[in-house]
Order: structure tokens, then C-alpha cells, then sequence
């Protein structure tokens, strides 16, 4: 093997560290393939469905890994011919007949077959010819204004078929889509290719043809103005079973793909040419036809004669969609004078690229260190040989922290009650079902997480009600607050004693935060950093349920503070603001990680004002403003520095 082989390997081990090794990215996906299994259950119950994608259900953790959620309607039902008219019941679904004539490749118009069930489709309603269509514009319309009504979605508007949106700090895509079972006719090709080509496996090729296809609400743009009665073919689903059946080597390259989109070739420009989906779409066609060794030693190479497809692809001005290669997925840029002008920059740029050669990788800041660390373990002739991949791709991190950090990252979100007992219900079905560890685990996690929803929400149900409902009211909440405490983490128990501190038993607070405290400060405690000879001596025979049980935490709450001066214990009261407040001066992100210090700061500050030391407020809320902003708590912290002051000038 030549030392040029041995550098790509290099690279590929490198890359392994940056983007995942196999065994992270199947922690990643087992682990959101049960997150989407576990809300769709639920969401089936009211009558819809949903699923996940981005390239965060794929596998990435860059910083910009996006997140799409698609929704659709169960009694909506899309068919491809009146044929199978007579397959559903009109009085329970809503029939929509496909037509593809005169509409571009990749597109449909959606036929009204039947009187409409939900206000949806009801207000989105186009009559032509005798017909009724349903509009994609009035469709997304309806979808904006939807979404807008959520307060807990922010800075909502329309992207593409989507309504993207902030939630919980994350930028979101929702698409609320139509489903149907059967293929499209315009499909046929593809499945003929596929094959021809035995890619993707035959069990991928029949799942894939099993889950049918989506039509999002957006139009073609061929001509100045969007054909509102045209909806896209979606392939959402379809394509993340393409990308989970890819080997390591070619999710590499994808990664790759990515990292040199965005960090050289779009990283000046406001409006780019080339997007992510682009890259995907490369991977798949030189996968399935491309005459490339997928190999550790040719990672480099499998990278160049992608950029080389993309270049040529660039160059014809055609990029065919791989489902529907009629498709030309450049067609829309090119349909615009300033699209057709960006394109000869672009390949301009791109050819400035193809004469530097692989060093055109140099230009990227993330890789640049990659290729320089390659080149330095060609030099000294030390290579990494592909039989001893899998020991140093695994020194490289702690499995554990991949799987914790996938975990802490699932959130199920409860409207009430019932919607509680029914994720509780499902969850234990699941428990019963063949599922990985890992997903055990999640779904652990979550029942300690749906407990603590329950109890809360029940606590705000009870506040007017008989002693004797009130004292049956408390002995549930406590009940489930304390099983949420041996089935969840070892903060967990803190929950108990937030609820003891709602209902202004103060001494048990304390007592449990003394008990939690003893456990969190255990050497092997995993909280963010933890110390891996230690901790692996602690849990080594243990179950990863016991594991997270006896010696992982998770976020902790502020409530000693509160509790002392309750209690009118001044001197303890004092002792812990300041304990707080100089962990957070001198923490290094091991106990405070940078998403939570803008919150940290903030409950700080509250619990400075309430004792009424409200200088240290101050200076806290300004310190919470200074915090990346993750929780969106400017305007609150704002407001409190400006009560403050108005405190301060009636003093003067």
C-alpha cells in the first residue's frame, strides 16, 4: 500500500473523530429513530402522523445540523389512479386523485375527490374546470398562521414548503404534507434502475417502497409566478433510508461534502447556488453508478470524483433529482437572471478549485488541520492500517457521552394529562417490542421525564379541592415524583423537592437536597466531564439503566437558596448564593455548560432579588445578557435590571 493510501486513512480515522465513528452514528440514529417512534404513537391517536429528517436524523452533529419535522393527516388518502377508489371509505377519508400531465417533472397537481374533513384542506380549496384542487399557497397560509397561533414557535415564517421556526433555541422546518402509499408512475424509472444496479439492498428497496411518498405544498418556478395548484414530489423518507444504508466511508464523504459546502464554496456568498441537498443527491448517483472503491485508503478520491460530478453537473447546468432524473433540480435556480448569473460564478469558482486539486480542501478551516495532521503522519511514515481501525477510532471518545448527550437532547413535550397516561402507554408497549439497549434507555428517560409532567400538571389541577382530595392529590404526586426519582437520573429526586417546596414543606427540601447532594458529589458522578478511569472502575458489570440510576446527572435546581431563607436560616441562605455565584464566575463548563449559563445567571439573580441583596441581582441579570443566548431571556433580563434601577433611584 502506497503512503498516499496511509495518509487517506489517516484522514479517514480523523474524520471518524469529527463527524462519528459507526458506532456513534448508530447510537445517534437508534436513538431518534425511537424518538420519532414514540411521538408518532402518540400523534396516531389524534389522527396524524409525523416524521423526522435533516441531517440531524441522518447521523450529523455539526453546528448548523438542521432538524425538518413532516406531519400529514392518517384520513387523508393519496391515490395515483380511481382505481383504487374503492380500496378506502369515503365516509371516513378524504380521497385526492394525483394528475401529472402538463405539470414539470417532480410535480402533481392534487385533485379533490371527495368533500373535505378538516379545515385545512376546507380553506385551501381552488375550483377549475368543474374540479376542485387544493392550493399549495393557501395550504402554506394556512400552515403560517397555524403555527403562528403556538406561542411556544417564535420568529415563524415561510421557507420553501415549510414554516420555519425557533423552538426551544433550535431552528425548525415544519411541513405539513400529504402521504400516499403507492409510488408515483413518474417513479417507475428509478425503480427499474435501482434494479439494474442492485443499490440500494433489496430490503432497503422494498422498505422504501412500502412507506410510499410525500407531496409537500410548493410549486414549481419555471415561470415568474408559483403554480398554486402544482405540489412537489417528496422523497424525505426515502432518502434517509439511502443514507442510513451507506457505508461508513461514503457518509464520510457526504460529511465532507458538506463541511467543504459550506465552509469554502458558499462561504461568502448571500445567495448560493448550490445547497446540501445538492451534495446528497451527488452521493446517491455516484453510489449507484458511479465506478468508485468505497474504501478507507481512497477517502480523498471518493471526495474528488465527487466535486468532479458536482463540477460537471455545474457546468451542463443539469442536476437530475435521483428518483425523477426529468427533474432538473437546477431548473428553478436557472429560471432567473440572477440565478443564471450566479451559476457562472459559481463556475468560476469551482474550476479556480479543480486546478488547485485535493489542496482545495486547505481552504476549509475545519479540515485544513485534518489534511496538514495527514500530511505529517505521511511524512513520518506511521501509518494507520486499516485491521487496527476500529481500537484507535475507539480511543477517541467515550462511547457513553455519545449515547448521553443523544438522550438529554429527546424532549416529550405533555399538553395535559391524558396525553401523559397515553405516551406512558406506549412506552411500555415498546419496553415489550425488540429494541437496543440504547433505546431502552431513551425510553427510560422519558418515563421519568412524563412522571414529572404528570405530577406537575396534577399539582396545578388540585389547587381548589376538599383536604380529602388534597391529601389523595398529594400522596399521587409525591408517589410519582419519587418513582421518577429511582427510574430517572440522580437529579431527578430534585423534582420531589421542588414540589415539597410549592407546598412550603422547607425542611424536606433541604433533607433531599443534602441527600442528592452527598450522590452528586460521588468522584464518578457523569455530569458533563467526568473522570473515565474512575467512573468506569464504578460502573463496570452495571446495566446502562443502573448506570444512569446511580451515577449520571442532569440539569440541578437552584431551590437550597429559596429553602434556607424560608426558613429564616440567613447564615446558610447567604453561604449558598455564594457558593452559587462563584461556581458560575470560575466554572470551566464542567457543571454549567455555555447553553444553560444564560438561564444560570438568571435564576441566580432571582434568588439575589428575593433575599434582597439586589446588587448581586444586578450584576447577575447583566451577567446573564452577556450569555450566548440560548433561552431568549434578554427582554426578561431587561426588565428585572430595570426594575432594579427604578428601585434603587426611589431609594435615592
Amino acid at each position: 500500500m502506497s503512503e498516499y493510501s496511509y495518509a487517506q486513512e489517516a484522514m479517514y480515522v480523523i474524520l471518524c473523530r469529527y463527524i462519528g465513528t459507526p458506532t456513534e452514528l448508530t447510537i445517534r440514529r437508534e436513538v431518534r429513530d425511537m424518538e420519532e417512534i414514540i411521538k408518532n404513537l402518540l400523534e396516531a391517536y389524534f389522527g396524524k402522523r409525523m416524521m423526522i429528517s435533516g441531517s440531524v436524523k441522518e447521523g450529523f452533529r455539526f453546528n448548523s445540523s438542521d432538524r425538518d419535522l413532516m406531519f400529514w393527516l392518517s384520513n387523508h388518502k393519496v391515490i395515483t389512479d380511481l382505481s383504487q377508489f374503492c380500496v378506502y371509505d369515503p365516509s371516513k377519508h378524504t380521497l385526492i386523485l394525483i394528475e401529472d400531465t402538463d405539470t414539470p417533472p417532480g410535480f402533481v397537481r392534487l385533485q379533490l375527490l371527495t368533500p373535505p374533513r378538516d379545515g385545512f384542506i376546507a380553506s385551501s380549496v381552488v375550483p377549475l374546470h368543474n374540479r376542485s384542487y387544493i392550493s399549495s399557497s393557501k395550504w402554506r397560509q394556512t400552515l403560517l398562521t397555524s403555527v403562528r397561533r403556538n406561542k411556544a414557535w417564535n420568529q415563524t415564517e415561510i421557507h420553501g414548503p415549510c414554516a420555519n421556526c425557533i423552538f426551544n433555541s433550535y431552528e425548525n422546518d415544519l411541513a405539513l404534507c400529504l402521504h400516499s402509499s403507492s409510488w408515483s408512475r413518474l417513479t417507475c424509472y428509478w425503480r427499474d434502475r435501482c434494479t439494474l444496479h442492485n443499490w440500494p439492498p433489496n430490503h432497503v428497496f422494498d422498505e422504501i417502497l412500502r412507506n410510499g411518498c410525500h407531496f409537500v405544498p410548493v410549486g414549481s418556478k419555471l415561470t415568474a409566478n408559483e403554480n398554486e395548484l402544482e405540489w412537489r414530489l417528496s422523497f424525505s423518507q426515502a432518502e434517509q433510508k439511502l443514507v442510513y444504508s451507506m457505508s461508513h466511508t461514503q457518509f464520510l464523504c457526504y460529511g465532507l461534502l458538506k463541511i467543504f459546502l459550506k465552509e469554502v464554496i458558499n462561504s461568502d456568498t448571500e445567495e448560493p447556488f448550490l445547497c446540501s441537498y445538492f451534495m446528497k443527491t451527488t452521493m446517491f448517483w455516484l453510489i449507484q453508478i458511479g465506478n468508485i472503491t468505497w474504501c478507507p485508503n481512497n477517502l480523498l478520491d471518493c471526495f474528488w470524483k465527487c466535486f468532479k460530478f458536482l463540477l460537471y453537473s455545474v457546468h451542463r447546468g443539469v442536476l437530475s433529482n435521483f428518483f425523477i432524473p426529468q427533474n432538473n433540480i437546477f431548473a428553478s435556480k436557472l429560471a432567473t437572471e440572477r440565478g443564471a448569473l450566479t451559476r457562472m460564478h459559481l463556475l468560476e469558482q469551482l474550476n479556480g478549485y479543480y486546478k488547485m486539486g485535493l489542496s482545495c480542501l486547505l481552504q476549509s478551516p475545519t479540515i485544513k488541520p485534518f489534511i496538514e495532521f495527514s500530511e505529517l503522519i505521511h511524512v513520518c511514515n506511521n501509518p494507520f492500517r486499516s485491521e487496527t481501525f476500529s481500537g484507535r477510532i475507539m480511543i477517541f471518545g467515550d462511547l457513553e457521552s455519545c449515547l448521553v448527550e443523544e438522550i438529554y437532547q429527546v424532549e416529550i413535550f405533555q399538553k395535559d394529562t391524558k396525553t401523559c397516561y397515553l405516551n406512558l402507554k406506549s412506552i411500555f408497549l415498546l419496553l415489550h417490542e425488540s429494541i437496543t439497549e440504547n433505546q431502552k434507555l431513551l425510553l427510560q428517560k422519558c418515563t421519568a421525564d412524563i412522571l414529572v409532567q404528570t405530577a406537575f400538571m396534577l399539582l396545578k389541577y388540585s389547587t381548589d379541592c376538599t383536604n380529602k382530595r388534597a391529601y389523595k392529590s398529594h400522596r399521587l404526586i409525591s408517589n410519582l415524583l419519587k418513582l421518577a426519582g429511582r427510574v430517572g437520573d440522580v437529579s431527578y429526586l430534585l423534582y420531589l423537592a421542588l414540589y415539597y417546596y410549592r407546598i412550603c414543606r422547607y425542611e424536606e427540601v433541604v433533607r433531599i437536597k443534602d441527600l442528592v447532594k452527598s450522590k452528586l458529589l460521588k468522584p464518578y458522578l457523569r455530569y458533563n466531564r467526568v473522570d473515565l478511569e474512575i467512573y468506569n472502575d464504578y460502573v463496570e458489570g452495571l446495566s446502562l439503566s443502573k448506570r444512569m440510576k446511580k451515577a449520571w446527572a442532569s440539569s440541578v435546581e437552584m431551590l437550597c437558596v429559596l429553602s434556607y431563607y424560608r426558613l429564616g436560616n440567613m447564615s446558610h441562605c447567604l453561604q449558598s448564593l455564594t457558593d452559587l455565584q462563584t461556581l458560575l464566575l470560575n466554572d470551566d463548563g464542567r457543571y454549567v455548560p455555555l447553553c444553560d449559563r444564560d438561564t444560570s445567571w438568571q435564576i441566580l439573580g432571582i434568588c439575589q432579588h428575593v433575599v434582597g441583596d439586589l446588587h448581586g441581582a444586578l450584576q447577575s441579570y447583566q451577567m446573564s445578557l452577556k450569555q450566548e443566548p440560548f433561552h431568549k431571556l434578554q427582554n426578561a433580563s431587561i426588565y428585572r435590571i430595570a426594575f432594579i434601577l427604578n428601585r434603587f433611584n426611589e431609594r435615592n
